[in-house]
């Protein structure tokens, strides 16, 4: 059974720009044709569906390759350097980030009783690759590159300079004992290297894109070696995957609601979704969830622009805005019932903070009052707000969670009639870059764009 549940009371008719009842219920009939589509792979990038079944796909047999090698990272390394971009990364870090020590950098191994994920190839910064040189210098690490091609420029560029350093610290043979490869199957030149070189490789289907892939090896290799649980993490969208599957009902799909919930919204004038967690260990899983939404749904000019936020400290940054700036947004929160650990205020003999009032309550407890006011004030605002509600922060809640919106996300894509599945806008940078870098093939261009830089 499923712990996840959906909250749109405050998206109804509070004042214009609010929803009725009949505003969500008008969506039923089109999600379940869409639901329909997804099921017979009918829809537009039907061939990118593998994620669809994949929690219930997973083979034991795969399950115990990535605990496999994930323990001979763990024995080998006390960094893990993941390589990717965009989904490649972002889904691996989310989770890892969730379920960690806020501090897990500043604890040696044995306290964490695994090794520092860290992460590289997410972007060209001269900095950013320099000081991971610095930090690598005498520190025992193992790499986890991941790309369909090998060819993507950020993530190649890290992998070619970390691989440099592997072999010339440990040569080709201890190297290749330190080098997974998660990649296309048959074909690329990632592919074409790890064969050459004998890496240890993990398959990324070819129905399956980047940010639809954390329940592949792309996301499961880097949890396990960071000391999680992947089963229990499979098993909660698999538990998602199932309920979801066989309720079609609008009125107890936590999917449906919520597909249905923020394209009404967006019907009405809220352009703009805000993705608020009050907890910190979420900063990740939100930028997670807007690549997914963002890349997904943007597209022909149609598209809910995701943002995100990490109450209450951005509270006292954009608090402002959201509160009383232009009414084009509506709010999502991840509500977490509980946290991991507590602890309770104690009673001051000064009390010069004036925060006695708050004696024998805990730290939860004044967390979730602050989520229960901002909610009532954004919403007395005119700001609509839907919660996700899940009781704590486990591989199991977050399991439910990442399929719940990966999910929500094809039927929310259908609505606006685009295809969830491809990113033809992101090559248009792409193009432009290599044409000013020089790369063959792109010189005709070239000249132009100098042109009009000037």
């Amino acid at each position: 059974m499923i712990s996840l549940q959906v909250n749109f009371t405050q998206t109804l008719a509070k004042r214009s720009g609010f929803l009725t009842e009949a505003d969500i219920v008008d969506f039923e009939g089109e999600i379940l044709a869409h639901n329909q589509c997804l099921h017979d792979k009918t829809g537009k990038g039907y061939e990118f569906l593998g994620w669809q079944t994949l929690p219930s796909d997973i083979s034991e047999e795969e399950l115990q390759k990535l605990e496999t090698v994930a323990t001979h990272i763990q024995n080998t390394a006390d960094i893990l350097v993941v390589v990717g971009i965009g989904g490649s990364y972002l889904g691996a870090r989310a989770v890892i980030d969730a379920l960690s020590h806020h501090f897990s950098a500043m604890l040696s191994k044995t306290e964490r009783q695994a090794p520092l994920v860290i992460y590289a190839g997410q972007n060209i910064c001269a900095d950013y690759l320099t000081d991971l040189q610095g930090i690598l210098k005498n520190k025992s690490y193992a790499v986890a590159v991941i790309s369909k091609s090998g060819t993507t420029t950020e993530p190649a560029l890290a992998f070619r300079m970390l691989k440099k350093d592997l072999e010339e610290r440990y040569g080709k043979d201890g190297a290749k004992d330190r080098i997974v490869a998660i990649t296309d199957a048959r074909k690329g030149a990632l592919r074409k290297l790890a064969d050459q070189e004998g890496y240890q490789t993990f398959d990324i289907a070819d129905d399956i894109g980047g940010r639809f892939s954390v329940l592949t090896p792309v996301g499961l290799l880097p949890i396990a070696a960071a000391g999680f649980d992947i089963r229990q993490l499979v098993e909660g969208a698999k538990a998602m995957q199932e309920f979801t599957d066989t309720e079609i009902d609008l009125a107890k799909n936590p999917i449906s609601q919520y597909a249905a919930v923020r394209n009404a919204l967006y019907r009405k004038g809220k352009k703009i979704e805000i993705l608020a967690g009050y907890h910190p260990r979420l900063q990740y899983f939100i930028e997670w969830w807007k690549q997914l939404y963002g890349e997904s749904e943007g597209k022909e000019h149609k598209g809910i622009f995701p943002a995100g936020v990490n109450f209450t400290t951005d509270l006292h940054s954009m608090g402002q805005l959201i509160q009383d700036g232009e009414r084009s947004i509506f709010e999502t929160v991840i509500s977490v019932g509980k946290p991991t650990q507590d602890m309770t205020i104690e009673k001051e003999k000064a009390n010069l903070d004036k925060l006695n009032y708050l004696a024998r309550k805990t730290i939860g407890e004044v967390n979730h009052m602050a989520e229960k006011g901002t909610m009532l004030a954004h919403v007395e605002g005119g700001v609509p707000n839907i919660r996700i509600e899940i009781p704590e922060i486990t591989p199991y809640t977050l399991g439910q969670l990442i399929y719940f919106f990966e999910k929500a996300c094809a039927v929310s894509g259908y609505i606006l009639n685009v295809n969830p599945f491809d990113q033809p806008g992101v090559e248009a940078y792409k193009s432009n870059m290599f044409a000013l870098l020089g790369k063959p093939g792109f010189e005709d261009k070239t000249q132009k764009l100098l042109a009009r830089l000037g």
